[in-house]
């Protein structure tokens, strides 16, 4: 498989002008949402788009849908899009996955670029070739894996960003961290995200990335190494659309976070993971986090979205582990038991 072009800059303009020149297209197309439209469209200062056509969705998770999604396919058939036409994907995942999905499959797939304006989408969504959008009440039901033909990641734009954001996608960093190694975990847990200098972020992200992008490069279709990148992600997708359930949507970052720190629990159950880093990263997480309102009159539901995750093959609970940091397991069925004891001593350390 042959790797995406990732470009860690804070020149974005420059960078994009390059990349639609290797690109060639024969028409461009930007999508953003109703708020980088306004706040980083203007601001990406490049050449090449000056003739470009605006596609806008509306902000936020509750839009990454089907209808979003068909307003998208709309607008570049009326605007005359052909195989070669190129769309530039700027915002956040809602915008990267929906984006992505939309170019993948119009007129049976059109090259698109992505420049992600948070630190969650530069680490997670732009990256990978996931796309995807909700449906029936589940996240990221829907969609097919197709990569960006390049990937231009700058931390410029997150000055626009609520603490919230930056909080969100650190979840993601720390991750990463978890699945390269103890070192990198150690150093994650002591940096300081809500006062992070932005210049010198982007080289702590470019690690990050780069972690993802390894992993992907060796399974891209997730038929075994990459379900590590699934570590926090069943307990933290089934909070968050436990949210979405309840109208009362969280952050993506805080439910993986939440999620992270869940199967932590349940990798020293069965894997020994080692109890002392364990307390120190659900620590971290509830220090950055806080505590999700979460009951075990919740955990019927919880189980079940965590069945009909899609990493579930057989309507079981599947969960990526780790025996120590950079030590991953996947494919590990979960008993109920299990899981609800897991929550339990999580509820426990989180001091909920």
């Amino acid at each position: 498989m042959t790797p995406q072009t990732l470009t860690f800059t804070q020149h974005v303009g420059e960078a994009l002008d390059a990349a639609i020149g290797r690109l060639a297209p024969s028409s461009i197309f930007v999508l953003a949402d109703s708020h980088t439209a306004t706040l980083v469209v203007p601001e990406l200062h490049s050449q090449a788009l000056r003739e470009a056509t605006l596609i806008t969705i509306e902000a936020g998770d509750a839009h990454k849908d089907l209808a979003a999604l068909t307003h998208v396919w709309q607008a570049l058939q009326t605007g005359g899009a052909t195989r070669k036409s190129l769309m530039v994907n700027v915002g956040g995942g809602v915008v990267t996955d929906l984006g992505g999905l939309a170019a993948a499959t119009f007129k049976r797939g059109i090259n698109f670029i992505n420049v992600p304006t948070t630190l969650l989408g530069a680490v997670d969504a732009a990256v990978g070739g996931k796309t995807g959008i909700n449906f029936g009440g589940l996240k990221n039901e829907v969609g097919i894996v197709a990569m960006a033909a390049e990937v231009i990641v700058s931390t410029r734009f997150f000055v626009t960003l609520p603490p919230s954001e930056l909080r969100s996608g650190f979840a993601e960093v720390l991750k990463h961290g978890l699945l390269k190694s103890g070192d990198e975990t150690l150093r994650l847990l002591d940096y300081d995200i809500e006062a992070a200098d932005l210049d010198t972020l982007l080289p702590l992200l470019e690690t990050s990335v780069r972690v993802k992008q390894d992993i992907v490069l060796q399974d891209p279709l997730e038929h075994g190494l990459r379900r590590a990148l699934n570590l926090g992600h069943t307990v933290g997708h089934a909070f968050e659309s436990m949210a979405l359930r309840q109208n009362a949507p969280i952050p993506h970052g805080y439910a993986v976070a939440w999620g992270l720190a869940v199967e932590l629990v349940l990798s020293h159950m069965k894997l020994q993971f080692d109890t002392s880093l364990l307390y120190r990263v659900v620590h971290r997480v509830r220090d950055i986090y806080g505590t999700p309102r979460i009951t075990c009159d919740d955990y019927p539901a919880l189980l079940d979205l965590m069945r009909h995750d899609k990493k579930s093959e057989r309507g079981e609970i599947n969960c990526t582990l780790l025996r120590a940091p950079g030590d991953v397991v996947t494919g590990n069925a979960i008993a109920d038991d299990e899981m609800t004891a897991a929550l339990d001593i999580w509820r426990d350390l989180m001091g909920m």
